[in-house]
């Protein structure tokens, strides 16, 4: 990768570099090879990071002041032009106060517009409540044409930057706030929207993360290897639409019980999701879904809110545990299900 307004970066700095500043670094170099692509953001530009974008294209960026749903609108209008706008604001304002606009002007006209929703979940805990965004999934992926990705690190987050410019229609891209642990070693590996990615191989049990939420899972999967003899295998579903049903269909068949962890409410998110690909196959499987259980998470920094949810690795093991102690039928013939 080249540099950008002087400094010298890589995505495999993103031990040190947060997935929104990742994002915006990768919008830059991206801007050098694709004139289409311009900059649309809510007064801002330094808090989502698409400001080493601004800095590199003046020219090809827009800010429309404290007004995101003018910034959708705008947005909508300048990919009726023929270009390829990357709106970034935060996710419940990106969500919620501008989703009228989002389904109207962007969803409904099938618009390649690319919505990058920074401080999304609980990453921004110490903001307060009004500032989580733990209905964004739901929003987002209940509007034809939307795509909903949520990768797992900052490197990934610069694959799926890099991969969304293909899809022909709107995309939803959510991102932390602070600081995420990198989840990869490197970008060495195959990233495709709407398939998923199994991270640490198993056998008897099987745990579908997206987020922050994957490399808790993978630690998760290690503890239970070393105390419970567990073979725990995690899914890395980074893209909740498309959904991949047929990493979640091998998982039924292979280890019957399946957890899914995300950080959003449990309503609508992730875990509807593979619950909806579970129902439709006529197969059975112990399940559960593990997030925020239908309520609004309290005021805390976000590692703290991450552990009293039990969203960390303790958290998971716990919840896998739990399932372990449930039985399901024995029979493995399912064409009388």
């Amino acid at each position: 990768m080249t540099a950008v307004t002087g400094t010298n970066w890589t995505a495999y700095d993103a031990a040190t570099m947060t997935a929104r500043e990742i994002y915006g670094r990768t919008l830059a170099q991206m801007g050098k090879t694709n004139e289409k692509i311009v900059g649309v953001t809510a007064d801002l530009s330094k808090t989502t990071a698409i400001v080493h974008f601004e800095k590199a294209f003046p020219d090809r960026f827009f800010n429309v002041g404290i007004a995101e749903q003018n910034m959708m609108g705008i947005a909508a209008g300048l990919a009726k032009a023929g270009l390829i706008p990357f709106a970034s604001t935060m996710a419940v304002f990106a969500s919620m106060r501008a989703g009228e606009q989002v389904r109207t002007d962007i969803a409904y006209q099938n618009l390649p517009v690319k919505i990058i929703a920074t401080h999304a979940g609980i990453s921004f805990g110490h903001a307060g409540t009004t500032h989580h965004c733990t209905e964004d999934i739901a929003i987002m992926k209940s509007m034809a044409n939307m795509t909903v990705i949520c990768p797992a690190d900052g490197i990934e987050t610069s694959k799926a930057v890099r991969a969304c410019i293909d899809v022909p229609g709107p995309v939803y891209i959510r991102i932390g706030r602070g600081f995420e642990p990198p989840v990869y070693e490197s970008e060495g590996y195959n990233y495709k929207i709407g398939k998923a990615i199994t991270m640490h191989e198993g056998t008897d049990f099987t745990i579908i993360a997206c987020g922050i939420a994957v490399l808790q899972s993978i630690q998760a999967a290690k503890t239970l290897k070393e105390q419970d003899g567990l073979s725990v295998r995690v899914v890395n579903m980074h893209t909740i639409k498309p959904i991949d049903e047929e990493a979640i269909l091998d998982a039924v068949k292979d280890t019957r019980r399946i957890l899914t962890v995300e950080e959003h409410n449990i309503i609508g998110g992730l875990g509807d999701s593979v619950a909806s690909v579970i129902a439709g196959s006529g197969k059975g499987c112990i399940f559960k879904k593990h997030g925020l259980y239908d309520e609004y998470a309290t005021i805390g920094y976000a590692e703290d809110l991450y552990s009293h949810y039990g969203l960390d690795a303790n958290g998971i093991i716990g919840q896998v545990r739990s399932m372990m102690g449930m039985e399901f039928e024995a029979d493995e013939n399912w064409e009388d299900e």
